[in-house]
């Protein structure tokens, strides 16, 4: 539904003696003001009963809550799902946890187009002590630019390289032992 769809439905109720004119002035303006978000009523959120260190097992919580004042939904539990996402194992488009998925994702493990990972960073552009990605940066590096001490790429650059200007025998050895063989340029495998 549109905002002058929903304001249209306003006027009615307010026509038909539902809505005050003092409240039909405070939706009007809260529409306004929301814009498109304001015609998307309220998100979702769930959670689960159960706890575990004082968070819960599992909240999901998706688009604005107008009553709480949120306009994106945090999820903070174990598995927690959401447009923000904070747990132990996290899926959002801002991901934060041990595990964490999204489209901006940190955590010890992460997934995501801006990945951040203490440990491994999966993404288009990853951060991390392993990095795969279109741009990985970390200490070993995988990926079309490489930035790390071991850094395999189109471009890539560090202390051993493997790319298509730069073949260090002990990048190779590293690589080859290491890495899996679909990762690799064909003459590696």
């Amino acid at each position: 539904m549109s905002v002058t769809d929903e304001i249209e439905r306003l006027a009615k109720l307010r026509a038909d003696g539902v809505l005050s004119a003092d409240e039909f002035a405070r939706a009007k303006n809260q529409l306004l003001t929301l814009g498109p978000l304001g015609a998307l009523g309220k998100g979702i959120r769930r959670q689960s009963r159960s706890t575990f260190y004082g968070l819960p097992l599992w909240q999901i919580a998706i688009g604005p809550d107008l009553e709480r004042g949120e306009f994106r939904g945090h999820a903070r539990a174990i598995f927690a799902f959401g447009d923000m996402a904070t747990g132990w194992f996290a899926c959002g488009g801002l991901a934060r946890g041990i595990v964490a998925i999204g489209g901006l994702a940190v955590g010890a493990i992460s997934f995501g187009g801006g990945s951040i990972g203490i440990l491994l960073a999966f993404g288009g552009c990853a951060i991390g002590t392993v990095a795969i990605g279109g741009a990985a940066i970390g200490l070993v590096a995988v990926g079309g630019g490489a930035c790390g001490y071991y850094a395999c790429g189109g471009g890539a650059v560090g202390v051993h390289t493997l790319s298509a200007l730069h073949q260090d025998p002990e990048a190779i050895r590293f690589f080859q032992q290491y890495v899996p063989a679909w990762m690799l340029p064909r003459q590696y495998r």
